[in-house]
């Protein structure tokens, strides 16, 4: 995969920002079309209030689900699988037997970057969540990922869509100003 160039259209023409124009001279023949698409950058207060909703929705997690996500990222990834926002990998089996030997295989792997394994059959299907970052999900998918996550948040504790974005739009409203006496512990 390329790394992304940057332009900016004067009028008349894209032309890539300075730093760019190497790359640009390196990728790019003269007098060929591109296709070019228009990324739009989501801004880092949605990000950051999407991450603060999450773990606001972490803490407040009912009993029933306590062990079952190690940490909020954890969630986030059940989130997005549940919600479609997902990617899926299926291994047919020669019958059941194998199947389930594939999936305790598959299971621990699946583990470190968080994964669902099922097996119906003898099919085993490895479900991982999208990936969210600035790179591989625009400002449009980004928004939708993060209301189809916050839906399934706001039913598993038991509240409303707005009340779980307000109340972490509040906290994340102390934490600004609380920042400067507690150092950068709002990382996300």
């Amino acid at each position: 995969m390329f790394p992304i160039i940057l332009y900016k259209w004067d009028g008349e023409a894209m032309t890539p920002l300075p730093r760019f124009a190497p790359l640009a001279r390196q990728r790019f023949s003269s007098y060929q079309l591109y296709r070019m698409e228009v990324q739009e950058e989501r801004s880092i207060r949605t990000h950051n209030h999407f991450f603060a909703c999450l773990h606001d929705a972490w803490l407040n997690l009912p009993e029933s689900y306590t062990g079952r996500f190690a940490d909020p990222n954890h969630l986030r990834k059940w989130c997005l699988i549940t919600a479609g926002f997902r990617d899926e990998r299926s291994i047919v089996a020669s019958n059941e037997a194998e199947a389930e030997k594939i999936a305790a295989f598959v299971k621990p792997t699946a583990a470190e970057n968080y994964a669902i394994v099922t097996v119906v059959g003898c099919v085993v299907t490895i479900y991982t969540a999208k990936s969210q970052s600035l790179k591989a999900m625009g400002k449009k998918d980004f928004q939708a990922s993060k209301e189809a996550v916050f839906e399934v948040l706001a039913r598993m504790i038991g509240v409303e869509v707005t009340d779980l974005k307000s109340n972490s739009e509040t906290n994340d409203a102390n934490m600004g100003r609380n920042s400067s006496r507690r150092g950068s512990d709002h990382e996300r």
